[in-house]
């Protein structure tokens, strides 16, 4: 009892944030698309805190004092602006994933009348609605960038961390050269990992274009074995094989239909692709770099170096935390673990390297 009641109070505090953040972003949103939608959202996430406002005081549990979080409010506006609504819809579609996941769990757990059962489902259903029009929007904004950029400066800030750790290890005394070669392997790093981007994203468009041409002439000459393609396609999916059918047979009427069901199709930019990942990586080598070109030692930069890097580490797993519901002592202890994991490991390589050599190449 005493977890339910819990649980509905997070509940409820979840909601009443979530539409004061909703009515935030249509207040400040120019789009008048997103602007409407952000309304719509915020009235039904305040139905949603009445529901759980009610489902407490009908416990004898006092509803707590719902705060509002003017730091995520604040972090939402600055990500629209700096990213786009992309950004934001990405964001936020984690959260109501998360929400979907916490409702459904408590309804499988505890005991509800048939009326609160009822309700929640409808919760569950409008909180669907909504991760369905923040994946739409994602589409509509291209957030597949921010990926691309989230991806990029994780890389380079966990790659060029590990490789000045290393190399500090071994010229303890020309911090200078450390952060030269860091640099260097930065702007390497940075043109692979763009081009890397761009080769990816074209050689998917490419394949898909293949995949199409072929099956515009196997509809033209064999509409039953295009139609053969779809059910299989549908088998796989694990759907009875006599709804299978049935779609099947209904969707291989419509050529295009068919088509856009056999091939997952992408709208990613792969010169956006490329200039959002190689720009992103080289803004992550910059903050594990820059105090070698200052301190008098590399042993003196590390620290600093680390502090860098851990910190941005730290900053950026915080705010996806905030916004789509996760711990965030969890991901920020995930994020920055792994990359100052990466970078003692490879201080550890740089000093076998020396020892292996019998030289100190701090000159």
């Amino acid at each position: 009892m005493d977890d339910m009641i819990k649980a509905a109070k997070e509940f409820y505090e979840d909601e009443y944030s979530d539409s004061a953040l909703y009515a935030q972003l249509a207040k400040y949103e120019k789009n008048e698309e997103l602007k409407r939608e952000f309304l719509r959202l915020a009235n039904i996430e305040s139905a949603h805190a009445k529901f759980w406002h009610d489902f407490l005081i009908k416990r004898n549990a006092k509803p707590p004092k719902a705060k509002i979080s003017k730091f995520k409010i604040n972090i939402v506006k600055l990500l629209r602006k700096a990213l786009g609504p992309g950004a934001v819809a990405s964001l936020l579609e984690m959260g109501e994933n998360s929400a979907i996941q916490k409702y459904y769990s408590f309804l499988s757990s505890y005991r509800l009348s048939e009326d609160e059962k009822a309700e929640l489902a409808k919760v569950i259903v409008d909180e669907l609605e909504h991760e369905r029009f923040f994946y739409e929007s994602k589409k509509k904004f291209h957030v597949e960038n921010v990926r691309d950029l989230v991806l990029g400066m994780n890389d380079g800030l966990v790659e060029i961390l590990g490789a000045v750790t290393g190399l500090s290890a071994v010229y303890v005394n020309n911090p200078f050269l450390v952060g030269v070669s860091g640099l260097i392997v930065g702007v390497a790093g940075a043109l692979s990992m763009g081009i890397g981007a761009f080769i990816s994203v074209r050689s998917q468009r490419q394949v898909n274009e293949g995949i199409r041409q072929r099956l515009e002439i196997l509809f033209s000459v064999s509409p039953e074995k295009a139609k053969e393609e779809l059910l299989n396609k549908l088998s796989d999916y694990g759907l009875p094989l006599e709804v299978a059918q049935e779609i099947a047979e209904k969707l291989s009427k419509g050529k295009k239909t068919l088509i856009k069901m056999l091939i997952e199709e992408s709208e990613e930019n792969e010169i956006r692709s490329a200039l959002y990942t190689g720009l992103a990586y080289l803004l992550g080598v910059f903050f594990p770099v820059v105090p070698y070109f200052f301190a008098g030692s590399s042993l003196t930069a590390l620290p600093f170096s680390i502090l860098f890097a851990g910190s941005v580490l730290a900053i950026v797993a915080t705010i996806v935390s905030i916004l789509s519901g996760i711990s965030i002592r969890q991901k920020v202890f995930e994020m920055v673990t792994t990359g100052l994991g990466a970078a003692f490991l490879s201080y550890m390589f740089g000093r076998l390297m020396e020892s292996f050599f019998g030289a100190s190449f701090g000159l």
